[in-house]
């Protein structure tokens, strides 16, 4: 018998920051994968990262039994994101944080029990873009050699000024790897900046729910050809609007 008769093939885009766990939990699946990850950021601007994401899903559009997307709704940027050939498989839920958490649920009751809670996770920390020393010292460094220092500390000043929504630094990681400097990094940062700091045990039952085809209605919305995505605006979080075009079959997951 051939093996790869009964394996599910499926494409996976996603934000690097979630590069780690997914490869981890695909290693571990049954099902056959390619991956194609978009750069850190997209979701500060939702445009870019629509245009960048269905290129991505267009690029190998009817090759897979599924594309697997790696985003939550992410400032609206999966927002018309549209399904051609391929079935488009999507986590309800508002940024990737959700997929650490393991549900939505257990994302809002924090955000609503913290609120000015500003997230940090490996794959966040590994993108240079959290909120550090290390980070205010090195913008304010550039601004001073290509502005001065009068106008590089006024600078500083206007875009640092968000930084007083927060004062919550809050950890989560899946456990996959050696994660403990991340865990001190999160602690360091949280004191430099005058935040609390809190540790979340990480639960990796969407990730692993994504990659092994364990696809539930509630926690996932599948976009068939000829469907796109749109915000639900419910608990939901998304929804499909359109008319199916095409259907494709539903592989079995090993």
């Amino acid at each position: 018998m051939d093996l790869k008769e009964n394996m599910a093939r499926y494409r996976i885009i996603a934000c690097h920051v979630l590069w780690r766990e997914l490869c981890y939990y695909a290693a571990l699946s049954g099902n056959v994968f390619d991956f194609r990850f978009l750069k850190q950021g997209l979701h500060n601007t939702p445009d870019l990262l629509r245009s960048e994401l269905q290129r991505a899903i267009d690029e190998t559009d009817g090759e897979f039994s599924a594309i697997l997307i790696g985003y939550g709704l992410c400032s609206n940027g999966i927002e018309g994101i549209m399904a051609r050939k391929s079935r488009l498989v999507v986590m309800r839920g508002h940024d990737c944080i959700t997929y650490l958490l393991g549900s939505r649920e257990r994302y809002q009751r924090y955000f609503d029990e913290h609120p000015g809670t500003y997230w940090y996770s490996p794959g966040w920390i590994d993108s240079g873009t959290q909120p550090s020393q290390e980070r205010y010292e090195g913008t304010y460094q550039a601004y001073v050699e290509k502005y001065g220092a009068d106008n590089a500390q006024y600078l500083m000043d206007m875009e640092q000024g968000w930084f007083k929504k927060y004062s919550n630094a809050a950890y989560a990681d899946l456990g996959v790897g050696e994660n403990a400097h991340y865990r001190e990094y999160t602690r360091q940062c949280a004191g430099w900046l005058g935040w609390s700091c809190d540790e979340l045990q990480g639960d990796p039952r969407l990730v692993k729910r994504l990659v092994e085809g364990d696809w539930n209605s509630d926690d996932f919305l599948t976009v068939e050809p000829g469907q796109r995505i749109v915000v639900s605006h419910d608990d939901l979080i998304i929804r499909a609007q359109g008319e199916i075009t095409q259907q494709v079959p539903l592989a079995e997951p090993v």
